[in-house]
């Protein structure tokens, strides 16, 4: 697969969810929260990464502050640097939080170090297999393929609105796949 038509993909991604409604994205953050705790099997006091969310993304908070509630540890991500897998910490509301490049907001580099048993991914589309398009980097890729090696069952849950479903959806050997997906509209397995 040519580079060029994950650019065009990611140009394409970008505005369709940037045109999604506000109406369609109130709420839309709770509403997943509901599915996930409902559908997604948790052991009790599971460590689980989620993302401080940007601009236009899905806003994953609600569920943050939710998994939180019910006694889950949260991990938030840090980049360490260019083609490195992304280092998780520890983070409770009220913690701190970095302003980094690109506007990313990161626990403090003197916060525990962890490995999550649950990543929970942001994209900016996916498509029916489980595929998600991210941003370019790579980082969530590299994470989930380190993590699947040392993480038994570790589980890589996509979240998004359901509006950012596509197809086709350009992939390669390079794209780590996604166990579920969860939307403001219902949860979604992937078998492998």
């Amino acid at each position: 697969m040519k580079r060029e038509e994950k650019v065009r993909a990611r140009a394409l991604a970008r505005k369709k969810r940037q045109a999604i409604p506000l109406p369609e994205r109130d709420g839309a953050g709770a509403k997943a929260a509901a599915w996930f705790l409902g559908t997604i099997p948790l052991e009790p006091n599971s460590i689980v990464s989620l993302y401080w969310p940007l601009a236009d993304e899905f806003d994953c908070r609600p569920l943050l502050y939710a998994l939180s509630d019910n006694q889950h540890q949260i991990a938030l991500p840090r980049v360490t640097g260019l083609g490195r897998p992304l280092d998780f910490r520890i983070w409770k509301p009220g913690d701190p939080l970095i302003k980094r490049a690109f506007d990313l907001f990161e626990p403090q580099a003197t916060a525990e170090r962890t490995e999550p048993r649950v990543v929970i991914a942001p994209l900016l589309a996916y498509n029916e297999h489980g595929f998600r398009l991210g941003y370019g980097g790579g980082y969530y890729d590299r994470t989930l393929r380190a993590l699947r090696t040392s993480v038994p069952g570790l589980l890589a849950v996509g979240l998004g609105y359901a509006a950012q479903e596509v197809a086709p959806l350009p992939h390669d050997e390079n794209d780590e796949p996604l166990d579920w997906l969860v939307t403001e509209r219902g949860a979604r397995q992937f078998q492998r």
